[in-house]
């Protein structure tokens, strides 16, 4: 039996609701996360081993990229953080009809940005 119905496999051209986006970046934000961990375990153990291993880690934290990449985890903690406690209210079926869930997603991402720009500040600016 064929089916006449349409099937549409091209992701690029589905339009996903904001809730679903707030979902999916938080399951992709803990997966980098994951290595992020690493990343600043790396960093922790090389300020910690001496005294000359604690001036390489502030020397290192001076280059652009160990910036941006601590930025970045920052950014991802902020994120995922957020994201978290929004998923743990709609758990406790806090916001979970749709008009609030709306608002709630855009919170999130708001508030999110001002995280990430907390922490850009932090890193660069400060």
């Amino acid at each position: 039996m064929a089916e006449s119905r349409p099937v549409n496999l091209n992701l690029m051209t589905i339009r996903f609701p904001v809730m679903a986006v707030v979902s999916i970046l938080h399951r992709i934000s803990g997966v980098l996360l994951f290595f992020g961990v690493g990343y600043l375990l790396y960093l922790l153990h090389t300020a910690l081993a001496s005294e000359e291993g604690f001036a390489v880690a502030g020397a290192m934290l001076d280059a652009p990229i160990h910036k941006s990449g601590l930025t970045a985890v920052l950014a991802l903690v902020g994120y995922h953080l957020v994201a978290g406690i929004r998923h743990l209210f709609m758990d406790l079926h806090v916001g979970d009809n749709l008009p609030f869930g709306r608002v709630c997603a855009w919170l999130t991402l708001i508030a999110s940005g001002v995280l990430a720009g907390a922490a850009y500040a932090w890193i660069w600016v400060l």
